[in-house]
């Protein structure tokens, strides 16, 4: 079964990072690269993606014509999709093991940051 695993992140969560020290930042990297290998020798992964600021995101509708329409930027968001990742899991269970070992992950002086992850199974 695959799942997407969501990292999801408040606005001030996200500038905040961008204050952290530049030791924790690599810290945080290598726990999250950790993970992405771990999962890669167990036949795991799928795939991950960081995704960009969300001041740079839009949503797009199509218009009568079939033309895009967009809208946005959209700073007075709480929360948003900072990030995500698809593995391919025996179980549910086993896909929330593996997100909440992402939660985990450390932020500044190594304390762990307890993102919330959402965990939704890949439909096919």
């Amino acid at each position: 079964m695959k799942y997407m695993l969501m990292m999801t992140s408040t606005t001030d969560g996200f500038e905040g990072y961008r204050a952290w020290p530049q030791n924790d930042v690599q810290t945080h990297y290598a726990y999250l690269k950790g993970i992405n290998e771990a999962l890669t020798e167990s036949g795991e992964f799928v795939d991950t993606h960081g995704l960009a600021w969300p001041t740079e995101a839009k949503v797009v509708r199509a218009g009568k014509s079939g033309a895009p329409i967009t809208d946005g930027v959209f700073p007075e968001s709480k929360e948003f999709l900072a990030g995500y990742w698809i593995v391919e899991v025996a179980s549910p269970e086993r896909a929330y093991e593996i997100a909440a070992r992402i939660s985990a992950g450390p932020g500044p002086d190594g304390e762990p940051l307890n993102m919330p992850i959402e965990v939704r199974q890949v439909m096919s």
